[in-house]
């Protein structure tokens, strides 16, 4: 799997994650597990996207 497909799917599961997230904290009574898993999926995206992008930038 090349650096850019693995790059368009960790932003997309991060962008699904925080819709997930913010549908949470929408409802009247948010679950707080739930509100937490998400955070922190959503922070492991994030520092998944960054190696991934270092990793992309660096010459061959």
């Amino acid at each position: 799997m090349t650096y850019d497909i693995r790059i368009w799917r960790l932003r997309n599961k991060r962008r699904d994650v925080a819709q997930q997230l913010r549908a949470e904290l929408k409802r009247p009574q948010p679950d707080t597990l739930v509100v937490q898993e998400l955070k922190r999926l959503k922070l492991r995206l994030k520092d998944e996207l960054a190696r991934i992008e270092a990793l992309a930038a660096k010459p061959a």
